[in-house]
């Protein structure tokens, strides 16, 4: 007997009908003699709609008094959806209970709309599963020490998933989602994209950060931090597909990168059009000028992701740097008000229309040459580079966005990911 954790998506519960079919397949895999919990996230656009009532009553809540409601608010989503699919295993004969974030309890911190779990109490959930329960828990969300109910953040789901799987010392996390698994890149910008049987947690934790979107960036955290084995497949095979075939179906996220080592050097490619690029012209070239920049931006809590600071000349050089395009506005008005009088800078110079786009592979770290096909690819198809960034198994570049999804096939055919051979779980 496993113990075995299920996290299912927005639209794997965007319905009655779906919800049935969820309930069905956890059945089936508590029959085979396993422990269940499992964490599922609101049904499909329900928490958009929820929020959005909020910004009708409230357009401007920002304070801590408001972001509580809106926490309060947001948190329901989920607890429709325990209910709901609670209803659905007993109707299917499986014995099954539902939880709030705050009943387990999941505790967090006190940071409303972006709390982290501290601890999870799984003394009521053990209890419960030796009664031959399934344990159904909300995702996305927790309570502070003072009892309020938090949320983690978008896609806090996943998170709540794997910490719980992590509480619980689970053999497995398998997050259920509309793709069948991790691919070389979206299949929607390059239809040869391959699948992958396995990727490491190092890789996918580089595609996370990058862009990707199939898991959410904390929960490959949480699942590096505590060695959680993860699994990424579809809820939309048929339920009744054979266990042991479901099992090994989508792709395990590992943590034998040894056995990788000899793989593909690039196993996947991501990009991110969410970004924007500011360079602040002239500033004087001396100790402590990135820290007058970078540091007022950091102050008003606005994340930086690349950043190049440019030979100096004449005492004076460039400073440039990557932010979401949400903040972008913010932080030239910034930049301008404050940093510019302060620092002397010349100019300001702000471009909203780039996108980065990143090569990933453990292969990276024992191949040479890597970067220079990557430059090469790029360099045929006419696409200038303005920023580089890399680490021990990324490269990533700042382009133009209007030649991102060109990049993205030139780059996959460049490292011969159209045929892949996916390695064999």
């Amino acid at each position: 007997m496993a113990l075995i954790v299920h996290k299912y998506g927005g639209t794997s519960m965007g319905s009655t009908e779906r919800i049935r079919n969820v309930a069905k397949r956890v059945a089936k895999w508590a029959r085979a003699g396993h422990q269940m919990v499992v964490v599922p996230s609101a049904m499909s656009g329900e928490t958009n709609r929820l929020l959005g009532l909020a910004k009708d009553l409230q357009p401007g809540a920002l304070d801590d008094a408001a972001m509580r409601e809106l926490d309060a608010i947001a948190a329901t989503g989920e607890q429709v959806s325990v209910g709901l699919l609670a209803l659905a295993l007993q109707a299917e004969g499986q014995p099954a209970v539902s939880y709030g974030g705050w009943q387990v309890p999941i505790k967090t911190n006190s940071v409303f709309t972006k709390a982290r779990i501290e601890s999870i109490d799984d003394a009521r959930v053990r209890a419960d599963l030796a009664a031959g329960k399934v344990v159904i828990i909300t995702g996305f969300q927790g309570v502070d020490p003072e009892g309020h109910v938090t949320t983690l953040g978008r896609g806090g789901s996943d998170t709540s998933a794997v910490a719980v799987a992590a509480a619980m010392k689970a053999d497995e996390c398998l997050i259920y989602t509309d793709v069948d698994g991790v691919y070389t890149t979206d299949p929607r910008v390059v239809p040869e994209a391959q699948r992958l049987t396995t990727i490491s947690f190092e890789e996918m934790l580089e595609l996370a950060s990058q862009g990707s979107k199939v898991l959410q960036i904390r929960s490959v955290e949480f699942a590096g931090k505590y060695r959680v084995p993860l699994r990424v497949l579809s809820s939309f095979t048929p339920w009744d597909i054979a266990i042991d075939e479901e099992a090994k179906s989508g792709t395990l996220i590992t943590f034998e990168e040894d056995e990788k080592m000899e793989q593909a050097v690039v196993s996947g490619i991501a990009f991110n059009r969410d970004e924007a690029k500011i360079t602040v012209v002239g500033v004087p070239d001396k100790p402590g000028i990135a820290y007058q920049i970078l540091g007022a931006v950091a102050e008003a809590n606005i994340d930086v992701d690349v950043i190049v600071q440019n030979v100096s000349h004449d005492g004076r050089t460039d400073f440039s740097f990557t932010v979401h395009r949400n903040d972008y506005a913010r932080t030239m008005d910034l930049l301008k008000n404050t940093v510019q009088p302060a620092t002397g800078a010349l100019n300001l110079i702000g471009d909203a229309k780039i996108c980065k786009v990143s090569i990933v592979g453990i292969g990276m770290k024992s191949h040479v040459g890597v970067a220079s096909t990557m430059f090469k690819a790029l360099s045929d198809d006419g696409i200038n580079i303005q920023m580089i960034t890399t680490s021990e198994i990324k490269t990533s570049v700042v382009i133009a966005e209007k030649y991102m999804e060109l990049a993205v096939r030139a780059l996959h055919r460049a490292f011969g990911l159209d045929a892949a051979e996916t390695p064999a779980a």
